[in-house]
């Protein structure tokens, strides 16, 4: 409990108790500036949150500050013990580059009119001598077409036999849409972000009303299908000893027992071997730990996610190793640096916030990389950066 301030007409005549006074107003005093430091760096994040930009960036002129040699120094520029092999001078040609030799051609021949192939000089015809070439790009809008299914009827003199050709197996029996179709509408919704009900404007504009509930139904019977090829990937994703996983909240309208403005979620799993990497997403009306306990059933290795402490069960369950997320790492210091406000000298938190800019540096180097390669740039370059953090966050 604080103490209420002392007259001074009651202060003690003792030199012990003026001390212990003053000890304790001291003491006070320390307790009451860290506390406006903490509020002022809360505002200060509050401030940039809502006002600043929102990236995680450090401005090379915040390195700079540190006077070190090694921040200045970008990764894959020689020091000055290298040597450099400068190539013969060579010049790339300007322009376009060339269309793809797999495109198909149509060759559109121009010809002089008869009246102009007569020498304005000499008055004789002109004889052909070469020509010149050259290409454009054209594109042929989407065509659309009906497919007739004519089964043939056969049937026996006998009058007792009648036959008819089998239809081969359809997506979606009894249903308008063709194979074809089905693919087109779901690679333009899922991977060129093109929402049903500009499909169904799209279908209008060349004669085709197609309702965009009739593009949803066909969507979920698309689902069902593929089915089967998801649960392979799913073995493929969990035989693999490294997975990644995240959740992200949406908005489901009309979901059973949840009003329009609760959250759901997608669930997100990248793993499987570097050479071909498997992307699952899964929907949960929660975000509780049943489920990475469900989705994760059976893997065991390297578990990478957020801070989120969902995850944790599962981890205690598959006794899995948990792998933290350099980005929000990266995030911590970022809003360590905005509290700090913008006049403050260098801190802690940019010389970390810069070790960390240069390990998603090395990553940036290594993104092309063959997987093996990968590793080994990794453990040349990155492993230092790694050691020098902790070193320094032990410090």
């Amino acid at each position: 409990m604080q103490r209420m301030p002392i007259a001074l007409d009651q202060l003690p005549d003792d030199v012990d108790a003026l001390k212990a006074l003053v000890a304790e107003q001291v003491a006070r005093n320390e307790q009451l500036h860290s506390r406006v430091i903490t509020l002022q760096e809360q505002l200060n994040l509050a401030l940039a949150r809502r006002y600043a930009a929102s990236s995680e960036k450090l401005a090379p002129d915040q390195i700079r500050l540190f006077d070190e040699a090694e921040f200045e120094v970008q990764a894959g520029t020689p020091t000055e013990d290298e040597t450099i092999t400068v190539p013969a001078h060579t010049r790339s040609k300007r322009g376009r580059k060339p269309l793809p030799e797999t495109l198909p051609r149509v060759e559109v021949i121009h010809e002089l009119p008869d009246a102009e192939r007569i020498c304005p000089h000499d008055g004789n015809p002109l004889t052909e001598i070469g020509e010149v070439t050259s290409e454009q790009l054209d594109i042929i809008p989407a065509k659309i077409q009906v497919i007739r299914h004519i089964r043939k009827q056969y049937a026996c003199r006998c009058g007792q036999c009648i036959k008819t050709a089998a239809l081969p197996l359809q997506p979606i029996p009894k249903s308008l849409a063709s194979p074809g179709l089905l693919a087109h509408i779901t690679v333009s919704k899922d991977q060129d972000a093109l929402p049903l009900y500009r499909q169904e404007k799209i279908l209008q504009r060349i004669g085709v009303d197609l309702p965009r509930a009739t593009l949803a139904n066909w969507m979920i019977q698309a689902g069902i299908l593929i089915q089967p090829v998801i649960n392979l990937l799913r073995d493929r994703l969990l035989g693999y000893d490294i997975l990644q996983m995240d959740e992200t909240p949406v908005q489901v309208l009309k979901e059973p027992g949840k009003t329009a403005q609760s959250k759901s979620y997608l669930w997100l799993q990248r793993g499987g071997p570097p050479e071909q990497s498997v992307v699952l997403y899964d929907y949960d009306p929660g975000r509780g730990q049943e489920v990475p306990k469900r989705l994760l059933a059976g893997f065991t290795g390297y578990l990478q996610t957020d801070g989120y402490d969902g995850y944790n069960a599962v981890v205690a369950i598959n006794n899995l190793t948990h792998v933290g997320c350099m980005a929000h790492a990266r995030r911590k210091f970022d809003e360590a640096i905005k509290a700090q406000g913008k006049k403050q000298p260098a801190s802690k938190a940019h010389r970390g916030l810069a070790l960390i800019r240069k390990l998603y540096r090395v990553e940036k180097q290594a993104r092309k990389l063959t997987p093996e390669e990968r590793h080994a740039h990794r453990q040349r370059h990155a492993l230092p950066i790694l050691d020098e953090l902790r070193s320094w966050l032990d410090e």
